[in-house]
């Protein structure tokens, strides 16, 4: 039945896309959070990366419909205010530079910010007890995190990095970022078409995708109260370092 549809027929890619689509849920959960940013990246193992962030981004979008139905009326106003023009800056960066390199060069720039972000997170992990940075510090953040989330969906990293130190209660912190990448998302979808990624094939294998959007968070969910992270985040470290030497090393050829 599956050869018969106008989808990605590789079983390679579902051997990766199956796992990248529950680790996504589990981010968005708040278990490992911010490792969502690693399953673009895990799907271009076995496709270009513009091809797997397209087939990301209507999975994205369902789980942002999720959390901004439970969060929404908690998120920091002022924080979304700040934040969200200069996150949208970084995706016409990234519309812009789309058009402009080739897919090696993108995975290659994919693969880089995926161990820079690796190399951030174990060197110097954000400390939630730390003082605040500047407030431009967050505005240089924001638009990094717009741009590496039009490129790759790995926008988590940089604009945890500012927002962690702010001391929010959970639930505030999880709602502002749910409403921040829930709008990132959105505005993501104009130029995805423009640039041709939204294609019939793309879209029928994220709809094959789909129910495991929520399985993702449901789990996480479950999980959050069952095992402790430590172990999952060395998996997902490993897991994020081959995958960035891997696309690195593709770009690079």
């Amino acid at each position: 039945m599956l050869a018969s549809l106008p989808v990605v027929q590789d079983p390679w890619f579902y051997a990766v896309a199956v796992p990248a689509v529950l680790i996504t849920g589990l981010s968005k959960s708040g278990f490992a959070s911010g490792f969502g940013s690693l399953a673009t990246p895990m799907m271009a193992l076995t496709l270009p990366v513009p091809q797997a962030a397209a087939i990301m981004l209507p999975l994205l979008l369902a789980m942002d419909a999720t959390g901004l139905q439970q969060l929404w009326r908690e998120r920091n106003r002022a924080l979304v205010r700040h934040l969200l023009p200069w996150a949208l800056l970084g995706t016409v960066v990234g519309t812009l530079l789309f058009g402009v390199f080739s897919s090696a060069a993108v995975a290659g720039v994919v693969g880089a910010l995926t161990l820079a972000f690796l190399a951030q997170r174990l060197l110097f992990p954000p400390r939630a007890g730390g003082p605040p940075a500047a407030r431009w510090v967050g505005s240089a953040c924001a638009t990094v995190s717009g741009f590496t989330s039009f490129v790759a969906h790995a926008g988590g990293p940089p604009i945890s990095a500012w927002l962690l130190p702010l001391k929010l209660p959970p639930r505030e912190l999880a709602a502002t970022m749910a409403v921040y990448f829930g709008v990132v998302n959105l505005s993501k979808v104009g130029p995805y078409a423009w640039l041709g990624l939204l294609d019939l094939r793309n879209m029928v294998t994220a709809l094959l995708l789909m129910p495991l959007a929520p399985l993702g968070v449901w789990a996480g969910v479950w999980l959050t109260k069952r095992v402790s992270p430590v172990l999952f985040y060395r998996l997902a470290y490993t897991g994020m370092f081959l995958t960035g030497v891997k696309l690195l090393w593709d770009g690079l050829r």
